[in-house]
């Protein structure tokens, strides 16, 4: 799939209030288009500082709402941790099985969105990263230029590419999700398939959790395979996640990608 058509999907899979904090892809062709065709000397100068003004501003753009996101979810985090310590801390005292049950299952749902939402994250991130990637190759290539190396080693710097934290959390609350997912009387022989299984059967398919399995499923490609490729390119990825993409495929009639 070409990169323009993923990143099309990809905005139209995400949050209706992200959708415009991607890259415009579309209108940096354009103005390659534009440079590489024969324009005189002052209208090819200016087209190019147009192109460099872009991409940073793209950048810039990115930083902000990475950074207002990845506070977001260092505050969700803490409180969803405080939610768990609560209802434990209730349920040992007075030993209300099903009071603990119920309460724990609305934590469980707002758990998951939450993974969902750093997911997400996680993947704007990747696409966002390889969109500059192959936009500025095509605009070496076209053009005879050498901006692609300068602009990817500025971007290997940046807050939006450094994801330890934001990866971090995902971890963090993919064990929560293990282990209050459930009641406590389950049967602790239970696969991770089964568990993903009975996540999906629960969740609505067009919800977040379809975004987010499509979101995985993206990252898992752009790194396995990139036209791109070379020692700036993302490394492939290792999925903790793929019992859910497994199990969401066999439940889900409608297609992935």
């Amino acid at each position: 799939m070409k990169f323009g058509k993923r990143l099309k999907q990809q905005i139209e899979e995400t949050f209706p209030t992200w959708r415009d904090q991607f890259l415009c892809y579309k209108e940096l062709k354009k103005l390659i288009k534009l440079i590489s065709s024969a324009l005189p000397p002052t209208k090819y100068g200016k087209a190019k500082a147009e192109f460099v003004y872009m991409l940073n501003n793209e950048i810039n753009k990115f930083n902000v709402f990475f950074m207002e996101q990845e506070e977001d979810f260092i505050i969700c985090h803490k409180e969803l941790q405080q939610r768990i310590k609560t209802v434990m801390d209730k349920w040992s005292s007075n030993g209300s099985r099903t009071e603990y049950t119920d309460e724990m299952a609305e934590i469980r749902n707002d758990i998951v969105d939450f993974h969902g939402e750093m997911v997400l994250l996680e993947n704007y991130s990747n696409i966002n990263f390889t969109g500059l990637a192959k936009i500025l190759k095509k605009y070496d290539k076209r053009t005879g230029g050498l901006l692609r190396l300068p602009f990817i080693q500025k971007v290997l710097k940046q807050p939006f590419f450094t994801i330890d934290l934001v990866s971090k959390l995902v971890k963090e609350c993919g064990n929560i999700i293990d282990e209050v997912l459930f009641p406590i009387e389950e049967d602790k022989e239970e696969t991770k398939e089964q568990k993903g299984a009975i996540m999906v059967a629960t969740e609505p398919v067009k919800g977040i959790f379809r975004n987010t399995v499509v979101a995985l499923l993206t990252m898992e490609e752009i790194r396995r395979v990139s036209s791109t490729k070379d020692h700036f390119s993302l490394p492939p990825l290792n999925l903790p996640h793929s019992h859910l993409i497994h199990s969401f495929q066999l439940n889900s009639p409608i297609p992935i990608l």
